[in-house]
């Protein structure tokens, strides 16, 4: 085919009626290949409106505009004027809080002051009822096997049964030493025979640091003068 005759063919192929049916084929639906394109950047300048709105928004939060977005991943978390805000249901409670009943219970039945209860359960055990010492403590308030037997705990791992069986050889300890709290508390760590052994609280510095910590914790708890151990 003669350059002339190439040349006439391609102005007819590429004239008026051709282009306008290529342009009309690159709009069609029909034609997805030619026609995602176009469609792909309306859907990204979309999204780039979207981003644009919701920065906006946070922007004009931070500056003090009232607003409230709700999670709605976790319906107890919002975010309020900027700032998180967590509901109260989502508060976490005090890991020993569950325990609050038994020890109020026990401490009006052996006429035990409840944040001395709390004190020593939180030196133990730290509110752990399956907790085991080495020497074979066990449960919330670390009761020895012989004194579980004594007091007739079946399960030391039972919060009630220790609970209300170590309030109770507290409260044994206390009528002992008349009422003071240190000779007690070394009573209960150490055992009866050596606080009469030594006179006092025994020169063992375990005893001597578990007789502060557990003073200390009472203390606290009082959120006033500090309590006598005598």
């Amino acid at each position: 085919m003669a350059a002339k005759d190439r040349r006439g063919l391609l102005n007819a192929l590429t004239g008026p009626f051709g282009a306008g049916r290529r342009r009309s084929d690159r709009r069609d639906p029909s034609h997805p290949a030619t026609y995602s394109g176009p469609d792909r950047r309306r859907g990204e300048r979309r999204r780039r409106t979207t981003r644009g709105l919701l920065f906006a928004a946070f922007t004009l939060a931070g500056a003090g505009t009232p607003w409230t977005l709700q999670n709605t991943m976790n319906p107890t978390v919002q975010v309020t004027e900027g700032n998180f805000r967590v509901a109260a249901s989502a508060a976490p409670a005090r890991p020993e809080g569950r325990f609050d009943r038994l020890i109020t219970e026990a401490a009006t039945t052996y006429g035990v002051d409840v944040d001395l209860i709390r004190a020593v359960i939180k030196a133990e055990s730290n509110f752990n009822p399956r907790a085991r010492s080495p020497v074979g403590a066990e449960g919330l308030m670390q009761l020895m096997p012989a004194l579980q037997k004594d007091f007739g705990i079946t399960d030391p791992f039972d919060p009630r049964q220790n609970v209300m069986g170590g309030v109770r050889y507290l409260r044994k300890l206390l009528d002992k030493h008349g009422g003071n709290v240190a000779l007690a508390l070394a009573s209960y760590n150490a055992g009866p025979g050596n606080v009469a052994r030594y006179g006092g609280i025994p020169p063992f510095r375990e005893t001597r640091n578990y007789v502060k910590k557990i003073t200390g914790f009472w203390n606290r708890a009082a959120n006033t003068d500090p309590r006598t151990t005598e």
